[in-house]
Formats: structure tokens, sequence, C-alpha cells
């Protein structure tokens, strides 16, 4: 364990930091729909040659989405890690409620940013998805932080 506060702090923040400059990153117009499509045509296709463009685009889609979740599963873990800090205790609802809130800010802010760029659009839908992802992410600590409770 680090032993300066200074130390401790980048310990914590620098990986949510880190996490949130990835995130601005897929949200330009290198990762747009059409971009990433192109990468999904590609790979279905040499799977399911015969893949069609409504197949593809739904395929498309749903990494889309689901790229959102992860993304913000753990960009909420790595927040409720930091509000932990040095903490022995296992589980804080403060420290849930923290983290969420910093993903629900970050993922507005997340989706205005691509109002800015050319191939983007935000969008509110998005931001819920980015939610559920960083809430699903606290259920699951909650529910391992019980079930080692349990356990000792």
């Amino acid at each position: 364990m680090p032993d300066s506060s200074k130390t401790r702090w980048l310990y914590y923040w620098l990986p949510p930091f880190l996490w949130m400059a990835m995130i601005f990153y897929f949200s330009t117009d290198n990762f747009s729909g059409e971009n990433t499509g192109s990468y999904v045509e590609m790979i279905l296709k040499l799977f399911y040659p015969s893949a069609g463009r409504e197949l593809i685009d739904w395929i498309n889609f749903l990494i889309r989405k689901g790229a959102h979740f992860t993304e913000y599963a753990i960009l909420g873990t790595l927040y409720y890690r930091a509000f932990r800090g040095d903490s022995a205790s296992r589980w804080d609802p403060g420290w849930a409620v923290y983290s969420l809130v910093g993903v629900a800010v970050y993922a507005v802010l997340d989706e205005f940013h691509q109002t800015f760029t050319s191939h983007r659009v935000g969008s509110i839908y998005d931001s819920m998805i980015d939610f559920s992802g960083a809430l699903s992410a606290m259920i699951v600590i909650r529910a391992l932080s019980y079930k080692n409770s349990r356990s000792d």
C-alpha cells in the first residue's frame, strides 16, 4: 500500500481518470457507428458470409450498446474503489451513491461531448445504459461483499 497521501490519492484516483480519458477517446468519430460497423461486417462475413445488412447493423448496435454498459460498469467499479480507498470496510452505500452520481454526471457530459463530433450524436438513452452498467456493478460489488462477509 502506498504510504504518502499523494501517492495514495494517485493509486486510487488515477485509474478512474485514465478510464474516463479512454471513454472520451471512444466517444470520438474514430468509434462512430460507421467505423465500428465496417469492422463488425468484416468479422461477421468471415464466419457468416451470407449475413445481410440488417443482421450486420443489428449486431453492431448490440456491440455498441454492450460497450456502453461495460465501460461504465468498469468506471463505476473504479470510482467505488477510489472512494473506498484504504478503508477495511467492504461495503458502504455512500461510496456506491457517490460512484453512481459520478458516473451519471460523466455519462451526460460524454453524450454532450458527442454532439460536437461529425459522426456522433448525444443520446440520453445511452446515458441511461451507462448508468445501468454502473448500477449493475454496484449490485455485484454489494453481493460479493455480502458473500465475503458471510464466509468470514
